[in-house]
C-alpha cells in the first residue's frame, strides 16, 4: 500500500470510529431530551443529530458540486426520519459507505489535485482536503452532541468517543 493509501485508509477508520461512536451516543438518548436547546441561538438536540447524521452524505454532495436545492431535499428526507434512531443511524452509515466508495475511487492525483467547488464558496479545494473536512466536520458535532449530553446528565466520559 502506498503513502496516500495509508493516509486515506487512517481517515477512514477516524470516521468510522466517529460514526461507531455517534452510534452509540444516539443510542443513549430518551424521548423527552429530544428537544432540549442549550441557548436559543443553538440547535435542538433533535436538529443537531439530523445534522450530524448527515455530515458524510451532504458533504459528499457539496464536493461533487450538487446544487443547494439537492443537499437541501437530502436534508429534509432526514429532518423526516423524526427521533427514529436506526433510520437516523443509517444514514450516517450509508454516507460513511458512499464516502469511502467515492474516495477509494479516485486516482491518486485526483484525491491530491482535483479541485470542485461547493455552491456557496467561489474557491474549491481538492479531494483530500474534503475528505479531511468531512472527519473534522463530523467530529465537532459529536462533540457538541457529547456536550448536550453531559448537560442533561447522562453518564457519559471520554471512553464514549473512543
Amino acid at each position: 500500500m502506498n503513502d496516500l493509501n495509508g493516509l486515506k485508509q487512517l481517515l477512514f477508520e477516524e470516521l468510522e470510529l466517529i460514526v461507531r461512536t455517534t452510534t452509540n451516543l444516539i443510542h443513549k438518548i430518551q424521548d423527552e431530551h429530544w428537544g432540549y436547546r442549550p441557548a436559543e441561538n443553538m440547535r435542538t438536540l433533535q436538529e443537531l443529530v439530523h445534522h450530524l447524521v448527515s455530515v458524510p452524505a451532504t458533504d459528499l454532495l457539496i464536493l461533487q458540486e450538487k446544487s443547494e436545492a439537492e443537499i437541501r431535499e437530502l436534508e429534509a428526507s432526514i429532518n423526516a426520519d423524526g427521533v427514529e434512531k436506526d433510520k437516523l443511524i443509517n444514514w450516517m452509515t450509508s454516507g460513511l459507505a458512499d464516502v469511502k466508495s467515492y474516495m477509494s475511487s479516485l486516482t491518486d492525483e485526483e484525491f491530491m489535485q482535483k479541485k470542485t467547488k461547493p455552491f456557496y464558496l467561489e474557491h474549491g479545494s481538492s479531494q483530500a482536503k474534503w475528505l479531511i473536512e468531512i472527519v473534522t466536520h463530523a467530529q465537532h458535532h459529536r462533540a457538541q452532541m457529547f456536550n448536550y449530553l453531559k448537560e442533561q446528565g447522562y453518564e457519559v466520559n471520554m471512553f464514549d468517543l473512543y
